[in-house]
Parts: structure tokens; sequence; C-alpha cells
């Protein structure tokens, strides 16, 4: 259940400041200005600092800029305060677990309850027997622990709503169980005080025990079911953080092995990983190879060799190979740390759809305490007898079935199984307002190096020239480029391992000339290797293979000429390859009505072959960072609304502006922190599920808001009593509990539903 206040962005107290009369804490006491008050748990208004996030604290899951340092109620929403960070270690929510204590008490004490009191009234001969001013101390005794035990969380934050002037649903509950048990406790307490208008024929007056206990029961049950489901999504990713181990393995620097805890382990530390192990942190391998099954992070199902040099992340599970493996990133921020947090900050994210929800609850409660004060007079003064208390029936049953806790739900429950359901799918969502923008997007701007293509270098052909075999000559030349560190020399060796060769020593006499080639010896042959101007300097025709080279080249593939011992040994082709998913992807967004443009700074020939190859029309080249930035900028200017797929540095100020940034998570990290989007895989196909995901969002949030705006449209004038004249039909404060929890129950289905969305 949740708010039903204005909106709350003024509401905030600045920075340093608390709310209404809050009572400070010395900044020298917390190291970072925290702020709470003692009375019930009250807390700053306000957005944490970074330093206050890393320190952890309580926020409210439900109204944007509620923290405390301390646990507290959100004095907006009434609900109570979660922790910022989500830890493996940590337990079932201490809120389910009070709730769930209550409501099953509640329930106990509440059934017996309605049956004396039902009873009384529907079979009077079973309790004729007993004196009827037992019975009345019977149920007292009953209601009194449900109300004002089972209850006390509810009454505490309506009237802290109240005295705040945060007026919310749990203003209307205390309004409402609090009037019916009152009247009940004075009824039996002091019932010669009642004048005849509340009596029945007999001369007694009605007691309400059994609607405020029910009622209280029902509220329980309502938060039972919508903390059970808040705490299903948390656990999704505390199983995320399980997945790094408690203790690993450190080497010493005199070379031995000792286990210590994984919050131990520094920057830089080298660590043991044996097989079938998980890795503990992100880091690269120093020693060993092996397989990797990175699926529970990545999504991708078949293992990943690993060698030095390779990067592994950690949670992932190392196979049959023995590694060592050196420290990158450690805690906070490894990569699963980063994807929970990203995930828990979207949940506790507002789309700018709530804005809708929260003005109307803005206007909403005070219309129903101005409703039920309506009900109360009308029926007072014109209802039959005893008219008094069916005003007063009239007035709870309005004040409970309309409490906006449907409303207050309809949107961050969509938003929280969103998230989880897209973290699941590879899709990290950083915000409540990118699901949202997704579902509107009609333009996806793609860079196309690492986003359409690998983003590296990739031998993609190996020609041989007559005479030599294309092991052979590959052997040879991948053996000269042992001695280079360029991009595609890594790309030929790489290529020519993938294959099963194996190369030779180390070249010698290896020379590079800028522009042109290398050239060297290897096993004792004279090798050159570069573009037909070197080969021709060196007196070597390179005619027969001129041909296949202008092919490859108009395809935006390097092409390099080999030569051995003064003749022409082959044609070697490297290029960035185009994603095998990259196709496909496209496919999906043209069929949803997305156009596509590529934008990339790469030269115009080579984009325009990528467009080709992937049917992409629309093509600029030779773009600079600022030039894509401006690009976005006028397509926004023309009303469109921009995704931006990029994973460099350059594409940073480009997804910033982008209604919707979309990182490859394979990219840089100033990419991933640019974009509103993460895309774990790396590839356009999450693209495509983000978008799914967030249509699929907002039809389930617009549904919601139906569902509970319809319900309370026709729920509040039935228990004003408008079907009394025609079908002498008075609403019961229990039914109209019942109905209300019923509401929130099938809002929360509904929001459930997104888990098994197809994406």
């Amino acid at each position: 259940m949740s708010n039903a206040s204005n909106d709350h962005s003024s509401k905030l107290s600045a920075p340093g400041q608390s709310h209404s009369s809050h009572a400070a804490i010395g900044s020298e006491d917390t190291g970072h200005g925290a702020e709470h008050c003692h009375h019930h748990g009250e807390h700053t208004h306000r957005e944490p600092s970074e330093v206050e996030k890393r320190h952890g604290g309580y926020i409210c899951p439900m109204c944007a800029g509620v923290w405390s340092p301390v646990p507290a109620a959100c004095p907006m929403c009434g609900m109570a305060l979660e922790t910022v960070a989500i830890t493996a270690d940590a337990g079932p929510s201490p809120e389910l677990i009070d709730m769930f204590r209550r409501f099953w008490i509640s329930a106990a004490l509440s059934a017996p309850l309605l049956v004396v009191a039902m009873g009384r009234h529907m079979a009077p001969d079973l309790f004729a027997a007993a004196p009827a001013r037992m019975l009345d101390f019977a149920e007292l005794l009953l209601a009194t622990p449900v109300v004002l035990w089972g209850g006390k969380p509810f009454l505490e934050r309506g009237w802290s709503s109240i005295r705040t002037r945060n007026l919310n649903m749990f203003t209307l509950i205390a309004l409402g169980v609090g009037a019916a048990f009152a009247y009940s406790m004075v009824a039996v307490l002091a019932p010669g005080i009642f004048p005849a208008s509340f009596r029945d024929e007999s001369g007694a007056v009605g007691l309400y025990f059994e609607a405020s206990a029910v009622i209280i029961t029902l509220v329980l049950l309502g938060q039972v079911l919508e903390l059970r489901a808040r705490e299903q999504t948390s656990g999704a990713l505390r199983a995320l953080l399980d997945l790094t181990p408690r203790t690993v393995l450190q080497i010493n620097e005199d070379g031995s092995d000792s286990e210590v805890a994984l919050e131990t382990i520094l920057t830089d530390g080298r660590l043991r990983v044996r097989p079938g192990d998980s890795m503990p942190v992100d880091g690269i391998v120093l020693e060993g190879r092996g397989s990797v099954d990175e699926s529970m992070v990545t999504g991708e199902p078949l293992p990943v060799e690993k060698a030095v040099g390779d990067a592994v992340i950690g949670g992932t599970l190392n196979g049959n190979g023995s590694l060592v493996i050196q420290a990158e990133k450690v805690g906070a921020d490894s990569l699963l740390s980063r994807i929970v947090q990203l995930v828990t900050d979207a949940q506790r994210s507002r789309a700018p759809i709530q804005a809708l929800a929260d003005r109307v609850a803005g206007y909403f409660v005070p219309a129903v305490v101005a409703s039920a004060l309506v009900a109360f007079a009308t029926w007072s003064i014109w209802g039959p007898p005893p008219a008094v208390a069916h005003g007063l029936i009239a007035a709870v049953s309005v004040l409970i079935i309309a409490c906006p806790c449907a409303l207050g739900l309809a949107t961050p429950m969509s938003i929280m199984v969103a998230s989880g359901r897209g973290a699941e799918a590879g899709v990290l969502i950083r915000n409540a307002e990118a699901l949202e923008q997704l579902a509107k997007v009609d333009i996806v701007v793609v860079d196309k190096t690492g986003t359409l293509t690998l983003g590296r270098p990739v031998l993609v052909a190996a020609i041989p020239a007559p005479g030599f075999e294309e092991a052979e000559f590959l052997r040879l030349a991948a053996g000269l480029e042992r001695g280079s560190s360029h991009p595609l020399a890594s790309a030929i060796v790489d290529g020519a391992e993938a294959r099963g060769i194996s190369l030779p020593d180390t070249p010698g006499d290896f020379t590079s000339v800028t522009g042109q080639g290398v050239q060297g010896t290897v096993e004792g042959r004279t090798l050159l290797l570069g573009n037909a101007q070197f080969l021709d300097a060196h007196g070597i025709p390179n005619k027969a293979l001129v041909k296949q080279a202008g092919a490859h080249r108009s395809t935006g593939a390097s092409a390099m000429f080999a030569a051995v011992d003064g003749k022409l040994a082959g044609l070697l082709v490297v290029a960035d390859p185009i994603k095998e998913t990259t196709p496909e992807a496209l496919s999906a967004l043209h069929a949803a009505g997305i156009e596509v443009i590529m934008l990339t700074g790469d030269n115009a020939a080579t984009a325009a072959a990528v467009g080709k190859k992937l049917g992409i029309t629309r093509i600029e080249a030779d773009l600079l960072p600022e030039d894509k930035y401006a690009i976005i900028q006028l397509l926004q200017a023309e009303g469109k609304v921009v995704a931006m797929a990029g994973d460099g540095i350059n594409d940073a100020p480009a997804l910033a502006q982008a209604d919707v940034g979309v990182a490859m998570g394979t990219g840089a990290d100033i990419a991933m922190a640019s974009a509103s989007v993460t895309l774990v895989r790396g590839d356009l196909n999450g693209l495509v599920r983000a978008i799914r995901l967030g249509r699929a969002t907002m039809w389930n949030i617009r549904q919601n808001l139906f569902f509970a705006f319809a319900y309370n449209a026709l729920g509040v004038p039935i228990a004003a009593g408008v079907l009394y004249p025609v079908l002498g039909l008075l609403l019961s404060p229990m039914i109209a509990a019942a109905a209300m929890s019923l509401s929130s129950v099938s809002v929360i289905s509904n929001a459930l539903r997104l888990k098994h969305t197809k994406l």
C-alpha cells in the first residue's frame, strides 16, 4: 500500500535541514550530517547525499526524497523505510515478519469476535443464555488487542499523516477504524449517554467491534501480500549477490595460499580459483586456462574460454581449469554489485506517470473525508432509525473503501516487477522514467563499432597464393605478427591460434614501417606483411590477389598481402564483423515500427558497407562525439523519442542526451554511466527486449490505474448508501474493508504478471 500525498518534491527539506520540528543530531556524530527525530522514527524529507548513500540508511520504497539514518516510517505514505543497500546476508524483511505476526494473531481474535457479533443478530437463540452485557464485554476484550496492537502501525501512521498534513491511506484507516472502535467502546462502558437517535427498536446501542477488528485484519493481510511481493524481488537480487563466495584463496607473497574473507580483498590482490569455484571478484587471468560459465550474469548459455589476460566476472562459475586472477574491481565496484544497485535504484525510482496518481491522490483523501462527513450528516438527518448509527456505518464504510492503496500501488509495483524481469533478461533499467520512455521510442540511433559489430578486429579470411598452403602461410604470418602490438597483428595471431595452428617463436630482425607493413625472419625465412605498395617497394608482384583484396576492402575490411622469401604467399583479411545477433534485432525493431539510424565516427565507405548488409538506409559517418549529440538534439526537436545505443567513450554525450541511453555491457564504463539502460550481453536483441518490456510495463500500469480509479469511482457512492433507496442496501464496513483489500490484491496480481512477460 502506498501514498496518497501531493507531489512530494515540494515537501523536501534542503540538505542540512529537518522537516517540521525534527531534532538534529550533530554532523560530528555521523560524519555526514544525518538528521532524525526520535519521536516515532521521524526523519528528514530529502534526497540523501552520495556520502550518506555509501553509509547506508533507509529510504521509502514509494516516495521520492525520503531518507533516514535509522529505521523509521515514511511521513508521506506511512510505509516502513527500507535499507538503501541490499546485501547478500540480509534476512527477511523485519516489517514483513512483524505484519505477518500481527495478521495471524489479529485473525485468531477476529474469528471468534465475528462469530459472537454476527451470531447475536443472525442466530439470537444460540446466545440467549448469555447476558447481553457479558457478550458486549467479550467483544470489547477480543477487539481491543486487534485494534490497539494489531492496528498500532496504521493508527500511528494515520495520526502522523494528520499532524504533518500528508494525508494518505492510513489517514482513512485510522479515522474509520478509530471512529467505529471508539463509538463501540463508549457504547459498552457508558451506554446511558446515548440519545434515542443512536438506539435500535429494542433500545440497544449498536456495536461495531467486529467491523473495526476485521478491517484491521484485512488491511494487515494486504500489507503482508504487498511486502511478500516486494520481498520476492529483493530475494532475486540477493540471490545474485550470493553467487560470489564468502571466502577466497589469497596468494601470499611467498606463494602460499590462505583462505580469507571476501571483504578483505583489495584491488590488485592475487587469488586462486579452483575448478568448480565461483569467481570471487572481477579480475584478470594471470595464470591458467579454463572455461567459465557466465550465463548467470550475461545470459550466454555456452561456457567462455579464459586464458592469460582475459577478464573474468565475479560470481561466474569456473569450470575445469585452475586459474590465478588479479582482483580489479571488488565490493560495490564489481559488476554484480553494480547490477544489483542499478535494479534497486530502478525499483525505487518514480515514473513520470506516477505524478498523475500523486496529483489525484492529493485531492482524493480530503474529498473522501468530506464525502464521509456528508454521508454521516445525510443519514443522521434523513435516515431510518437509528439514524445516527446508520450515518456512522456509512461514514466508516466510505473512509475504508476509499483507501487509495490500489492507487498508490498501481505504478510502483509494476516498476518493481518490471525491473526484476529486465535484470533476468540481461536488461538493466536505471530508473522508472527509462521504462516509460522505452514504451514511446520511435527512433533508435546506433553506433557502429561495438554496437552493430563486435568492436574488435577479427581475422575473417586467409587466402593463399598459388604454391602455398593456407595453414603454412598463416602460421608464418602470425609468427611474424607476434612481434607487433598493433590491433590488426593481434587479430592475425588470435585467428591463427583459433584455427589450432601452433605458432613459431618470436621473429628475428623485426621491423615496422609506419603506414605500410612489417618485415622480419621466422624460422630462417624472410617475411613481409603489408599493403600493395609495401610489396611493390620490395619488387614482389601481387596482382594475382589485388582484385580479391579490393573486393574485401569494399566491405570495410582491411586486406594485407603476405610474402615469403620474395614470393607472394597470400592475402590476410581482417574486419570488425557484424555481431550474429544484429540482423535479427534490427528486423525486430523494424517490425515494431521503429526507424533505425546509424551514427558512426568511422569512414563513410565502411559505414555504407555495414549499412547495406543490415538494411540501414539512413547513415551519418565521420562524426565527432559532439556531432552525434547535435543530431540527437535535432531529432528530438522534430518531436521524436530517441533511443541511442552505443558502447564507447565517444558515445557518452549522445547517450546522456537521448531520451533513452542504451549502453552495451561490454563497452566503456563511461558509456554505462551515461546511459539509463545497460544491455549485459552487449547485443541489440537486449534493446528489443527492453522496448518490449517498456511497452508491457506501461500497459500494465494503465491497467492498474484503471482498476484503482474505477474501484474508487464505484465504491465510494455505494459505501455512502446511494443504493439504499433502491435496493435497501447499506454496505457494511467489513465488506468495505474486504473490497479495499481486494482492489490492492488485484493490482498486485496484475503487476506480478510482468514476471512472465515474453521478451
